[in-house]
């Protein structure tokens, strides 16, 4: 995988896992309740969560991708309109994340109930599993080492998972009464959702095989 094709997955990476989901609820919502530690182990199980999926992904994906030409171009189709559907749908989006009401740190649970709860909300996720099938076919050099490319994309993404989810934490605490407002709210998931919906056109342009 070249720089520039790495960049790109970067690009679409972060908007997919910056959209709002169950893995960001729970990091608001853990940040809120329990403070940062809660959100830190709830992160770490949804990453551990989405390797597994992204692995199941990889085992399915590779014989396609080897052996059939047209199901690589139906797979990367499907991708392009799947994020074209998310820019859509957030475009549309009314839901404030942001607007947490006062709350004090409740009594902590079990370390562990943190991480399980992380990892549960993503195995559970059925969208995380199409998303890994329609994603990373549109970066696949065919002539090269899938396995490779596979494995960096799935840490690439797992990295920028953790971060993020972090950062929604943080924020949620720090700027929830910023984002109280509607109309910041609604500019919010327009911008996101206008960047996917770019992104997902762009991508029925790109060329996955060199």
């Amino acid at each position: 995988m070249d720089m520039s094709t790495w960049f790109l997955f970067i690009a679409v990476a972060l908007l997919a896992i910056a959209s709002p989901g169950p893995a960001i609820l729970l990091a608001i919502s853990n940040s809120i309740t329990y403070g940062m530690r809660s959100v830190v182990l709830s992160s770490l199980g949804n990453i551990t969560g989405l390797f597994i999926l992204s692995s199941a992904a990889i085992l399915g994906l590779g014989a396609i991708l080897k052996t059939s030409s047209v199901l690589f171009f139906i797979i990367k189709l499907v991708g392009a309109v799947y994020l074209i559907y998310l820019g859509v749908r957030q475009w549309c989006s009314k839901t404030n994340l942001f607007d947490q009401k006062e709350n004090t740190f409740k009594k902590q649970r079990l370390m562990r109930s943190y991480y399980l709860e992380g990892f549960f909300v993503a195995i559970t996720n059925p969208k995380a599993v199409l998303f890994f099938t329609a994603l990373f076919p549109q970066f696949i050099d065919l002539r090269a080492d899938l396995v490779s490319q596979f494995f960096i994309m799935t840490l690439s993404f797992m990295v920028l998972s953790l971060l993020i989810l972090l950062t929604y934490g943080l924020l949620a605490f720090r700027a929830r009464h910023w984002f109280s407002t509607s109309k910041r709210v609604k500019w919010f998931n327009r911008a996101i959702g206008g960047l996917f919906v770019f992104i997902g056109v762009g991508l029925l342009q790109f060329k996955s095989v060199k």
